[in-house]
């Protein structure tokens, strides 16, 4: 790796090359190394526990601003309050700083930050802190969050947690996101729309219904391939998941036919996989189906001995899910 380039923000395994061979490098801890969406902090006094509290950060770059279903306001919002959902925690705090390119029109930033106002209380969060730099360029922004929760006592959500025997389940149709900002950057015209969405309701449902949520990942950048992958090697579990489950929109799947893409690789914004023990799953899916944000949810896969991911494709063949 002599050079920067794109592929290094893909989520993908340039992302995780760039992340072992400089970050990890230098910053490596017991707790960064857990490599989860949102690092688990104590809080103590003297020797006693006062409560754990979930801190993510998370900056946000996206062409264009704008687009079918919400904007880059929406996002940094909901993208930090899932990364903190995922842990099990409840969302409490955000910081939000921008960079500003010189030529911004202003309408378009109180735009934009009207939107991270409205979604912030939508998504019961307060922000509490923030900053603003200018530099030159084009009229661009860029915003970086960072989120502040608690975790109630007796939750203990990691991809470590995932055991043999557990079935994963996914919020919804997947690629939904990177298919409509392909499509906005193309000048494709269709009905597709951001699932760009902050999961509080999924994540409270199935807390509230007792289930025992052992992981969960929101499916962002590198798509459902790259973060099961990431639960097998934590846990050291074999995946398996079931093609014809997976849930993908009709549109987005011509679209990603079209395009040559594989939605098991598609960025979202608004969905999740949560693993449960096989005796609540059905239970885990009637809850799920009870939200906004779940109703498309689907039973994909199950975890077993041995490690890595694996497709069983609707010929019935099985093929590896790289990352």
């Amino acid at each position: 790796m002599e050079k920067i380039t794109m592929a290094h923000g893909s989520g993908g395994k340039s992302s995780a090359q760039l992340m072992a061979e400089i970050f990890g490098k230098h910053f490596k801890n017991q707790i960064l190394d857990k490599m989860e969406d949102a690092a688990i902090l104590e809080v103590t006094s003297g020797t006693d526990s006062i409560a754990r509290i979930a801190c993510s950060t998370d900056s946000f770059v996206v062409t264009p601003l704008i687009f079918k279903g919400g904007d880059i306001g929406k996002l940094c919002v909901c993208g930090t309050v899932n990364d903190l959902l995922m842990m099990g925690a409840v969302p409490k705090y955000l910081t939000c700083g921008f960079i500003l390119e010189e030529g911004l029109r202003v309408d378009l930033l109180d735009q934009v930050v009207e939107s991270i106002a409205l979604q912030a209380r939508e998504a019961g969060v307060v922000i509490v802190a923030g900053d603003t730099k200018v530099v030159e360029g084009n009229g661009g922004m860029y915003i970086n969050t960072t989120g502040i929760g608690e975790v109630p006592q007796g939750r203990d959500v990691s991809s470590a947690n995932c055991e043999a025997g557990d079935v994963i389940l996914c919020s919804g149709d997947l690629g939904d996101h990177h298919a409509c900002i392909l499509s906005h950057r193309m000048e494709i015209e269709n009905n597709i729309t951001s699932d760009c969405a902050a999961l509080n309701d999924i994540v409270d449902g199935l807390f509230a219904a007792g289930i025992n949520v052992k992981t969960m990942r929101d499916v962002t950048r590198g798509g459902l391939g790259t973060v099961l992958n990431e639960i097998a090697d934590s846990s050291g579990c074999r995946i398996e998941l079931e093609e014809e489950s997976i849930p993908v929109d009709p549109e987005v799947k011509g679209f990603a036919d079209i395009l040559g893409l594989d939605p098991l690789y598609m960025g979202n914004e608004g969905k999740m996989i949560a693993v449960v023990p096989a005796d609540q799953a059905e239970k885990a899916l009637e809850v799920m189906k009870a939200t906004e944000h779940g109703k498309n949810a689907a039973v994909i896969g199950s975890a077993s001995e041995g490690g890595g991911t694996f497709l069983k494709t609707h010929l019935g063949a099985t093929r590896r899910v790289d990352a």
